[in-house]
């Protein structure tokens, strides 16, 4: 017998977040992306306040 389900019960579903924070390769992808997305967001932010040169 499945240990989620009992006789005659829907399967329970797991949440969101749970799932997420269970798969590692979706934690790798999201401890790469969203630092590089911010970095490169400063980046962009630092060049556009450069003053023009006289």
């Amino acid at each position: 017998m499945n240990e989620h389900t009992s006789s005659g019960e829907r399967p329970i579903k797991i949440p969101l977040m749970q799932r997420v924070l269970d798969n590692p390769f979706i934690l790798l992808f999201i401890g790469i992306f969203v630092p590089a997305v911010f970095y490169i967001i400063w980046g962009i932010m630092e060049i556009v306040n450069i003053p023009i040169a006289p």
